[in-house]
């Protein structure tokens, strides 16, 4: 019965909303990341980014709204991106982990936030914090346009795999702590050695004063450890997995994916070599 009930959905959906084949060729030309998809996955995330815009509120500053257009193809591209996170889960499994996503918001640049923050002598700091992206619970995914144009190519970068990685990492608490809802098969001790085994890595290298082997971002929060760990999971796996191969296949069980399959041949050097300030 609720199979049925699921199929009627589905068809009246797409006679409602027909599925935009040629915007969304358009998507994957504009972005190598999508653009380095098999015909399986490529249809399947096209699906899933087209209903994604149906159900969630995309949002431009109207500072923004004025000046840029927004076409459905970009539309589509930042819907995708934010959807390759559970590609390779069922549609339960992804409406369930993005339930706490309501809108997306653009916005015309970085933007500052005070922030006031205990460190481990028990002394608060106050600050103001300059950022690309940011969300909580059930609150919007705020991204700055211009980083929003810096993601979707294999550079290590993505501002929407950052933030809704955030949202992952919310889906069984208040705040990012770098411990998503795990599916049964992946034991939380082990999730736990891992990541804490990268942490301390990426700590030991800035003690010494050593470049870290993934974004010193990382190494900031371990709710940002894990958002990280995404953005290089998908946008730089070959870097990740060389660097963390634990956390490599961990993430790939997790995510049920394997982006390194999907890596076009490139001088790694062009990741290497690229650098963003984290906000």
């Amino acid at each position: 019965m609720l199979e049925r009930l699921k199929r009627w959905r589905e068809s009246r959906f797409a006679a409602r909303h027909p599925f935009p084949d040629d915007a969304w060729a358009e998507a994957r030309a504009r972005l190598p990341l999508l653009a380095a998809l098999g015909d399986g996955e490529a249809a399947a995330l096209g699906e899933r980014a087209w209903r994604f815009l149906h159900a969630k509120r995309l949002s431009l500053h109207p500072a923004l709204a004025e000046a840029t257009p927004f076409d459905l193809p970009a539309q589509l591209a930042l819907a995708a991106q934010a959807c390759l996170l559970t590609l390779g889960w069922s549609d339960e499994e992804h409406q369930e982990a993005f339930a706490n996503v309501h809108e997306v918001l653009i916005l015309p640049d970085a933007f500052r936030r005070q922030v006031e923050e205990m460190d481990e002598f028990g002394v608060m700091h106050e600050y103001v914090d300059e950022r690309a992206g940011e969300t909580s619970h059930q609150g919007p995914v705020v991204v700055a346009f211009p980083d929003l144009m810096e993601s979707g190519d294999w550079n290590g970068f993505n501002v929407l795999i950052h933030e809704f990685a955030h949202k992952l990492d919310l889906g069984n608490s208040l705040d990012v702590d770098g411990f998503p809802p795990l599916p049964a098969d992946i034991d939380p001790r082990e999730w736990h050695r891992v990541f804490m085994g990268v942490w301390e890595d990426l700590q030991a290298h800035l003690e010494r004063g050593e470049p870290t082997p993934i974004d010193d971002y990382a190494a900031t929060h371990p709710g940002e450890c894990f958002a990280v760990c995404c953005e290089a999971f998908f946008t730089a796996p070959d870097l990740l997995h060389q660097a963390y191969p634990a956390l490599h296949g961990l993430l790939g069980r997790y995510f049920r994916q394997a982006p390194l399959a999907r890596l076009p041949e490139r001088d790694r050097a062009d990741i290497e070599s690229t650098h963003h300030d984290r906000h």
